[in-house]
């Protein structure tokens, strides 16, 4: 499992927090498919004859979708998005309650059958949640765990009641509990326990505390619980498998016996039985009455990481890493190889006669499995019996024989598109070049989120030394593909150090030389559809005073002077420039670490107008609403401005020279020749100079290097500049010339000197 920088608890810190930062997810691929590999799956079947059946799956893209399944197909009819990092588990629990946890951190609670509404998220956990369990017969009730070593059961009921909270409550009185999602659906409508289709609401004084299931010292991987709710097991890292009362708690037993990490458990309707498949590539059955591992079965020849059982739990269907789905019989140990994937298998649900399978891939496969009479399987041959001490006794048993599959091809599949997986940022820092798992290179535009070109499955190597430039922009944004698709990230200040000439990016009707901020208009083009709902909702009003206008009247932040600056090229229009237009139809998704509610994630185009302050950073929105950048570093380049060696060309200044990195090279040139002009008189200046009209530039008194109109019109000559002996193109910016020419850590040395006619 991989590991990103936790947004997990962080009640006990006393340190001032960094600013929160600003990521958007790009994607070009179909929104109904994943994009990278299916980590869980849960089935909803249908309570009457002829009823929809739904199958939800949980992706390493941070997505979960709802499945229609038919006899001939599968069609994606909801997006869950809001999790910001990879869906670990997902469990059904009462009639339509979907729950998830992730990477991110959380448990999210969700209406399973909604169009993606989040109803509440839980945030106890203080690392990666890693597994959940649910109880078939009560609906109130739900485990969780993760990497921090603790496992939470969750009285559901309890968890998504009201609470009599202040909504100005700070992250530290939330981040023990549970926090909302901004989400006004009601939640009497879709939280039905075992008693009733409503749940009974009550008023909680204090935020509602799970019950701590404690004794992991280290990280778990799997839970599971009986239909009751009465029993709970659990395993991880410590290589036991332990038994705990999920209504108060207390540790009942621990059970030894496995070598290796424990990735996968199952109890029977009862709880008497408990089957745990293990990183030592053995499945072990458990009698917790008598407390002691009553059979062990070696078929696997690498990790068991997913189990499943036919309703009877006679028999046991396994995967894991050997990319190998088996079917055991639990009482004969007879055991036959059902199929084989490409890729690790992470988890199976049975559905009727029928097995979905999960694996890193982001598709989904359907199987034959025959759960109502599992003999037909072993009737079909090539069954073998199960060892019992270790994987070199599977291997012992098959007499060094490859079992053959009993099928082939899966009998349906939900299809998924391929994941990035490989990217690099192109020294422009506009443009990300990419690789997916199906070996296509794409070119993407990350100002507005699209792909420019697609260069089909060329050697990504090749591809980016073609596309280098000899260009020099500072890195104003980070990126990872950790989800699948491109995730951009920007932090404050940093952001902002990027800019361009707008004749660089064809802006029409824009002056050539106007400096545009990539950051800025970036945050302007995805937040326009937010900005033009939170202008119908509280009006069209911008403060003067820097206070930043809050829908829900709890900003308490006052943005002043010596915070902030405006941008000198701001005029606090909404107006999204084409080279920062994001798409509508493929739109991206915004991704915060916001101060109440835990992480959270939403589509550009499903922003209301309500968020505010604690929706997103407090940066972000007075740089779209009040168009002011914050403080930023130095965004000048200092340069010495001296004739070539042996030059008689008279020297024009010895002090230091100021200008934006940006700066063309021929604004220098302009300078110098606007210089002489001034400075020599006319009638002095040989007649064998070819004169050339140029652009004007002067030096300030300050010693900064300006631009500007002036009022006489005289013939120039024409002049090169030179670093480090080598003739600059005229399109080279100061920036450039510095990384690439000088390479030195002192100040920037240009030569100039005056071409002679021809």
């Amino acid at each position: 499992m991989h590991r990103v920088a936790s947004a997990g608890n962080t009640s006990n810190s006393v340190r001032a927090r960094k600013e929160k930062r600003l990521t958007y997810v790009v994607n070009d691929a179909d929104d109904t498919k994943h994009c990278a590999g299916v980590n869980c799956l849960a089935l909803l079947k249908s309570s009457s004859p002829g009823g929809c059946e739904y199958l939800f799956t949980g992706s390493r893209d941070g997505t979960l979708k709802r499945w229609a399944l038919a006899e001939d197909g599968a069609t994606c009819c909801a997006t869950f998005e809001s999790h910001v990092d990879w869906v670990n588990d997902t469990v059904l629990t009462g009639n339509n309650t979907l729950v998830s946890c992730s990477s991110d951190t959380t448990v999210k609670v969700w209406n399973g059958l909604s169009e993606g509404s989040c109803i509440r998220t839980l945030r106890q956990h203080s690392d990666y949640v890693t597994c959940l369990a649910s109880a078939e017969k009560n609906s109130n009730v739900v485990a969780s765990a993760g990497l921090g070593g603790e496992v939470y059961i969750w009285d559901l009921e309890g968890a998504l009641a009201p609470t009599t909270k202040s909504s100005d409550a700070t992250e530290e009185d939330c981040s023990n509990g549970v926090s909302g999602s901004g989400s006004s659906l009601p939640i009497t409508s879709i939280r039905p326990n075992s008693s009733s289709n409503n749940i009974s609401l009550h008023t909680q004084s204090q935020g509602y505390i799970p019950v701590s299931a404690k004794g992991h010292k280290e990280s778990v991987y799997a839970l599971a619980m009986n239909d009751s709710g009465s029993l709970l097991v659990s395993g991880g890292t410590e290589k036991v498998v332990r038994v705990w009362d999920p209504r108060t708690g207390s540790k009942n037993m621990k059970l030894k016996g496995h070598t290796d990490n424990i990735r996968a458990l199952l109890l029977d309707s009862t709880g008497r039985f408990c089957l745990s498949g293990s990183s030592d590539s053995m499945i072990r059955l458990w009698d917790l009455g008598q407390q002691r591992c009553v059979h062990s079965y070696a078929v696997h020849t690498d990790s068991v990481w997913a189990l499943a059982s036919t309703p009877t739990f006679s028999h046991v269907y396994s995967g894991g890493k050997d990319l190998s789905m088996y079917l055991t019989d639990l009482a004969t140990r007879e055991s036959v190889l059902l199929c084989t994937k490409d890729l690790p298998i992470l988890q199976l649900a049975l559905h009727g006669d029928s097995m979905w399978v999960a694996t890193t891939d982001s598709s989904v496969h359907k199987w034959p499995a025959e759960a109502h009479n599992p003999q037909k399987v072993f009737e079909r041959g090539g069954s073998f019996l199960a060892g019992n001490l270790s994987f070199s006794r599977a291997r012992v048993s098959l007499e060094g024989s490859t079992p053959v599959p009993v099928y082939k091809e899966p009998s349906f599949s939900i299809y998924g598109t391929p994941g990035i997986v490989q990217h690099e940022i192109l020294n422009n820092r506009r443009h990300v070049l990419t690789k997916d798992t199906a070996g296509t290179v794409k070119l993407w535009e990350i100002t507005r989120g699209a792909v420019i070109q697609n260069y089909g499955e060329v050697s990504f190597d090749k591809k980016k030394e073609e596309l280098f430039e000899m260009v020099s922009v500072p890195a104003w944004f980070t990126v990872d593909t950790r989800l699948g698709s491109l995730a951009v990230h920007l932090d404050t200040p940093q952001c902002f150090s990027a800019e361009m000439y707008s004749a660089d990016l064809n802006i029409p009707g824009k002056p050539e030389d106007d400096k545009v901020n990539l950051a800025r208009e970036t945050l302007k083009g995805l937040l326009v559809h937010w900005l033009i709902k939170r202008r119908q909702k509280f009006g069209s009003q911008s403060s003067i005073n820097g206070e930043v206008p809050s829908g829900k009247d709890v900003s308490t932040r006052i943005l002043t002077a010596s915070r902030v600056e405006l941008d000198g090229n701001a005029d606090n229009e909404s107006a999204v420039f084409p080279p920062f237009e994001f798409s509508v139809a493929s739109p991206p998704s915004i991704m915060t670490e916001v101060s109440q509610s835990g992480p959270w994630r939403k589509k550009i185009i499903d922003l209301d107008g309500t968020e505010d302050e604690k929706d997103m950073p407090w940066w972000v929105i007075d740089c779209v609403m009040n168009n002011r950048l914050p403080p930023r570093e130095n965004s000048k380049c200092s340069f010495y401005l001296h004739p070539c060696e042996g030059s008689t060309v008279q020297i024009l200044t010895q002090g230091k020279l100021n200008a934006p990195r940006i700066l063309r090279i021929h604004k220098v040139i302009n300078y110098v020749i606007e210089k002489m002009v001034l400075d020599k008189p006319l009638d002095s200046v040989n007649s064998d100079v070819t004169f050339a009209p140029g652009m004007h530039g002067a030096t300030g008194g300050d010693g900064s290097f300006r631009t500007g109109p002036k009022p006489w019109q005289k013939l120039k000559p024409s002049i090169e500049i030179l670093c480090n002996t080598q003739v600059l193109s005229p399109d080279t910016s100061l920036a450039t010339v510095r990384a690439y020419i000088w390479k030195k850590p002192e100040d920037l040395v240009l030569n100039y000197r005056v071409l002679p006619s021809k």
